[in-house]
């Protein structure tokens, strides 16, 4: 199994000609997870050629505008579509709220069913569990209730070896067991240890979203050793005390999470309309983490 990410935002608050604000897809076999849908997904949606029927989850982080503006627009084009499925959204609860009115509007039309979810921005909490793939919503530090998001897939079994079930004539019935950990006992009552019958799975994939907010050490816990972790890098350490004082990140705080979270690899995003060019967060943020990149719209991070 596979993780592609696709950056479909990058900006915070302000877009700008070049940068939208914040949205990503994460696809996984038989998954297609929107995060945060900032104003003008859809386009950019069109843009990556992203399937909109394919599209089922999407997580909310929190209620500033530039994380759901485009929320409504999406809905009402899938409803055009004439899209017929449950679309799940994770968020405050408050969302429902703030976007009724207008569901309301188009209801006579409605093709698409949002299906609302509640976050709990107190504590970390499963928020979907599939057969292959875990969500796991979790708390940040930012000026009203936000969650970041880990994306995790789930231990595969171990894989036996298939010369072994000829040589030691391995009931079928009994291959699930090996491949779930035990030994194998033959019918002269020889035991087989596990780790010589059988060749261990990869590693799980996992991927973790954190946006928008400050340095925040608790997380280190929560994301440790993920593959590839998205930090926000909203400002140049040069604004630090910007950062600070509207619950934000700088690169080289990014790259301090990722180091203190032993992640493989680090995405920084967020940036603010104040910069131009995006290279200066990226060499910053290297000075601490050599393995980050700055994220461009319409690239693919493939895990």
């Amino acid at each position: 199994m596979s993780f592609e990410l696709t950056i479909l935002g990058s900006n915070s608050a302000l877009p700008t000609s070049n940068r939208y604000p914040t949205a990503q897809v994460l696809e996984v076999p038989g998954r297609c997870f929107l995060i945060d849908c900032g104003e003008g997904t859809q386009i950019q949606l069109r843009r990556n050629k992203i399937n909109f029927s394919k599209i089922q989850h999407i997580f909310i982080s929190h209620l500033h505008g530039d994380h759901f503006y485009g929320l409504i627009g999406l809905i009402s084009t899938m409803n055009l579509m004439g899209i017929k499925t449950d679309l799940h959204i994770y968020s405050h609860s408050e969302l429902k709220n703030l976007i009724q009115p207008q569901l309301d509007f188009i209801n006579a039309e409605m093709t698409v069913k949002p299906v609302f979810h509640p976050l709990n921005f107190k504590k970390p909490q499963t928020i979907l569990d599939t057969k292959k793939i875990e969500v796991i919503s979790f708390p940040v530090k930012h000026s009203i209730p936000t969650c970041g998001f880990l994306f995790r897939e789930k231990p595969k079994p171990a894989n036996i070896k298939k010369e072994l079930i000829d040589a030691y004539n391995i009931p079928i019935a009994e291959i699930r067991q090996i491949k779930g950990g035990a030994d194998f006992i033959t019918e002269y009552g020889q035991i087989i240890p596990n780790e010589q019958l059988t060749i261990p799975p990869p590693k799980p994939k996992s991927y973790a979203f954190c946006t928008d907010t400050a340095f925040h050490p608790p997380l280190a816990e929560i994301i440790n050793g993920v593959d590839l972790l998205y930090h926000e890098a909203t400002f140049l350490e040069k604004l630090q005390a910007l950062a600070e004082k509207t619950l934000h990140s700088t690169a080289k705080q990014a790259a301090e999470m990722a180091k203190l979270s032993n992640v493989d690899k680090l995405l920084i995003g967020h940036f603010s309309a104040r910069f131009k060019k995006v290279a200066q967060f990226e060499e910053e943020a290297r000075e601490v983490f050599e393995n980050t990149e700055a994220v461009v719209e319409g690239n693919k991070y493939i895990i």
